[in-house]
């Protein structure tokens, strides 16, 4: 890990989020019931773009990559965008390798341990307010 690897990462991730909030705020008129802006817009493309990029500019495809682009793109702009596209990616790759148990394990965990902690998150927040 270099300085400007960082850099890279640091640059592509606030490009990434702040494609996050204008997403986030273009959507708000649809996300009155659900949270349609994060769900389809941003996790959902995010999910496709990562994996898309990473399946594209593999090593040995023709469409390689540097390692400082894909960490641009992958780490940076991904990332910033929706940290959910990391998950995804990596639960695909779990899948890919047969690892289907640990790849359904790691969605089970991800969403119950994720989902708990904001709301033990939550309920420490309100008791701390009152």
């Amino acid at each position: 890990m270099s300085f400007y690897s960082c850099l890279i990462v640091m640059l592509g991730g606030a490009l990434g989020t702040l494609a996050r909030y204008v997403v986030t705020v273009l959507t708000i008129p649809y996300s009155r019931a659900m949270p349609w802006g994060t769900i389809l817009a941003i996790n959902t493309v995010g999910s496709f773009l990562i994996a898309f990029f990473a399946s594209l500019t593999v090593e040995s495809s023709r469409y390689a990559a540097s390692d400082n682009l894909r960490l641009f793109v992958m780490v940076g702009l991904c990332g910033g965008y929706t940290t959910f596209s990391s998950f995804s990616l990596q639960t695909l790759d779990l899948m890919r390798t047969g690892a289907w148990g640990r790849a359904m394990l790691t969605v089970v965990a991800s969403v119950l341990l994720c989902v708990g902690a904001a709301a033990i998150g939550h309920l420490g927040a309100t008791r701390l307010v009152r």
